[in-house]
């Protein structure tokens, strides 16, 4: 009797193991897929699909609408079955807003519709939670455009909003330039950060008017920032800023459209001498570590989480591997980040500890026409 039940016990463990050991060997050998953005050079380039599986060491690029110039910033709807893309197209005045539908088998693209940007340069977008409404940020027209989504991807333009002012950035802040719109998580708000303004502005969002956007408030960041990018927690209750001029991370509460600023986080080591550009900033699924990317000389990703006293600083930086880290994304599951590099033509993969949200660089890597932008798609 006791030798039955050792032998059952053995059994039971040794099963146990074997199903432990499969579903992490599963969870190893799955396909995560991303959109990329990119700049274009002929008419063979445009909107891609990466697709990266770990357990094989394969990052593969496919062109899944070509022809389009300067998809720059490529985003998908919740079901993945919408794409919207910028066309920012440099050599004349002004851009695009594309439309597709998504082939949720293979991941082509066809075109859904057309629509002028209603500025020059087009270089952010963004949907309200529900789908329903897409936000442009035009950096160079120093403006905003947003549209109504239908079930078919077509688009409705209902309005465009013109920033004013400048900075002390001679350079770089001599108007606006709008670099990016996002929609608070519970879609009553849009933030857009305006570099060359040095403001932040705050509209509020009523989707039952033909003009849904009406400003709330502006907020002035110190001047020479130049903020860039903006994410939100998931509660809505605070958000992270990169400022690309100065190389930093600002962390600010948010409650009923009141901004205020809590914390300064440097992106540079003490001593630091060169050029800079933080481009990218991104939370981690649990949302216990921030990512930033920083560009110019720098070519880091900081990951920077708070500490016992509850103060946000970076707990690790690492060079990128490449040149001109403009953009990355984490997969949903957190395991891996993969970073775009403009200037180096490549795309690299690395592992995050689910634990402590550090980065180890791999060796896999794959070689693409200037990528600029990765969006994650679901699983």
């Amino acid at each position: 009797m006791r030798k039955t039940l050792l032998v059952s016990v053995l059994i039971s463990i040794m099963v146990g193991c074997s199903s432990q050991n499969s579903v992490e060997t599963n969870d190893f050998s799955m396909t995560y897929t991303f959109l990329v953005g990119a700049y274009t050079e002929d008419a063979g380039q445009g909107i891609n699909q990466l697709e990266f599986t770990p357990a094989d060491s394969s990052l593969k690029t496919t062109v899944v609408f070509p022809g389009i110039k300067n998809p720059s910033f490529v985003i998908a709807n919740s079901k993945a079955d919408m794409v919207f893309s910028v066309e920012e197209i440099n050599s004349v005045s002004g851009g695009n807003i594309e439309s597709f539908n998504r082939n949720l088998q293979t991941g082509m693209l066809s075109k859904a519709d057309e629509l002028p940007s209603f500025g020059d340069d087009p270089c952010y977008l963004s949907l309200s939670p529900d789908d329903k409404m897409l936000a442009v940020a035009n950096y160079s027209g120093g403006n905003l455009s947003v549209y109504l989504v239908d079930d078919n991807a077509k688009l409705t333009h209902l309005q465009t909003l013109q920033h004013e002012g400048s900075s002390i950035n001679s350079a770089r802040q001599e108007k606006a330039h709008v670099h990016s719109t996002v929609f608070s998580p519970d879609g009553k708000f849009l933030l857009s950060a305006d570099l060359g303004t040095d403001e932040i502005y705050c509209y509020s969002v009523d989707q039952s008017l033909d003009s849904p956007l009406k400003l709330n408030s502006t907020y002035k960041v110190r001047q020479g920032d130049g903020p860039r990018h903006i994410i939100f927690s998931k509660d809505g209750a605070e958000f992270y800023l990169v400022q690309e001029l100065t190389a930093n991370l600002e962390i600010f509460s948010f409650e009923n459209g009141k901004i205020v600023s809590k914390q300064r986080v440097s992106l540079l080591p003490e001593g630091y001498i060169g050029a800079v550009g933080a481009a990218e900033v991104r939370l981690s699924p649990d949302e216990k570590q921030i990512y930033v990317s920083n560009r110019g000389d720098a070519n880091t990703i900081s990951v920077i989480a708070k500490n016992s006293n509850d103060i946000f600083e970076i707990i690790q930086q690492l060079p990128t591997g490449g040149k001109n880290p403009r953009n990355f994304s984490l997969t949903g599951d957190g395991k891996y980040l993969l970073i775009t590099h403009q200037d180096s033509n490549d795309v690299i993969a690395f592992e995050r500890n689910l634990e402590t949200g550090k980065l180890k660089q791999t060796r896999m890597k794959v070689e693409m026409h200037k990528p600029v932008y990765l969006f994650t798609l679901p699983d």
